[in-house]
């Protein structure tokens, strides 16, 4: 039941009529006491009237008071705010399949561990979201373009392979590709859907034609934020060509990459942590928070009230309040 955000405040004037009403049954019941003491022979009064019913006579009448308030409260019109699902989004995931995400140092290795948390988010995204995958190595492949298909992303996920190299630009480049062809399908009089790309990756950019932070900067222009996900720790090693070679996280490159397209950085240095960084971007991404009519509790005590007010002086004084 919410006090915040009242339409129509102008209705709690009536208030002031409810406070009068109040007033005036506390004046009438000292008014008609005295009249009745005043005329009444004392000692007849006392063997033929009924004992004094006490305080819970007056009951009925607060009982009506108090619903009186509730009901004004919904005239005034409160809001309160709901989380609603999007019915109209489009979402990038970006994945990283560089050979360092074959790193062990998240359970079994950080591509498993990022395909298990991928479906999971994509699974629990709201129906309304259209979600598309591009994987990126040396270069950047759109596996799925959006779509409400989650079994065509969960699928493709599946089927990631690591392949050399990092272009992290060229992926975020191709991701805000896939939305503006995507916008120019679906826009109608409302313009393209809102959009935002969810990068996760484990290293430094290597390879590109364009660089992630110019990538990011031209998110910025078009309004697509980019939500960066760090993935893996300072102690990752692979071995490449029969050699060991250290795969730390860039925590700082993905902190840049964030702040000059507009979105948030996370950090997860285990699958524990890829997992609630997703369910957290799902909640961000899937729902969006609105002022809604909150009257009807309102509306429901008042009534409720009312009906106990009018029973209570039926049952206590065989009269209305």
């Amino acid at each position: 039941m919410s006090l915040s955000g009242f339409t129509a405040p102008w209705w709690f004037l009536l208030l002031v009529v409810v406070v009068a009403l109040a007033a005036f049954y506390v004046v009438l019941q000292r008014v008609l006491r005295k009249r009745t003491l005043r005329f009444a022979n004392l000692p007849m009064l006392e063997k033929v009237a009924p004992k004094r019913q006490g305080w819970y006579k007056h009951v009925p009448a607060a009982f009506l008071m108090v619903a009186f308030i509730a009901l004004t409260v919904a005239l005034a019109g409160p809001t309160a705010e709901q989380k609603v699902p999007r019915n109209r989004a489009t979402v990038m995931l970006v994945i990283d399949t560089s050979l360092s995400m074959k790193a062990t140092d998240v359970k079994p290795s950080r591509l498993e561990a990022a395909q298990v948390a991928a479906k999971s988010f994509a699974d629990g995204l709201t129906p309304g979201i259209n979600l598309g995958l591009i994987s990126f190595a040396g270069s950047a492949t759109v596996l799925v373009a959006p779509t409400t298909d989650r079994g065509a992303v969960t699928q493709s996920i599946d089927g990631l392979k690591l392949a050399q190299s990092t272009a992290t630009g060229d992926a975020i480049m191709a991701a805000l590709a896939a939305v503006d062809s995507f916008g120019k399908v679906v826009g109608g009089a409302d313009g393209p859907p809102p959009a935002r790309v969810v990068l996760m990756t484990d290293g430094k950019e290597t390879v590109g034609t364009r660089k992630a932070f110019d990538a990011a900067d031209d998110a910025k222009k078009t309004g697509i934020p980019i939500s960066t996900i760090s993935f893996g720790t300072e102690e990752g090693v692979v071995e490449i060509e029969g050699r060991q070679q250290e795969v730390p996280v860039d925590d700082d490159s993905m902190k840049e990459i964030a702040e000059r397209s507009g979105g948030e950085f996370f950090k997860a240095a285990s699958a524990e942590e890829l997992r609630r960084v997703y369910d957290t971007l799902g909640e961000q991404i899937g729902y969006e928070k609105k002022q809604s009519d909150a009257s009807r509790p309102w509306v429901a005590l008042g009534t409720v009230l009312g009906m106990i007010a009018v029973a209570g002086a039926l049952l206590f004084g065989q009269r209305l309040p």
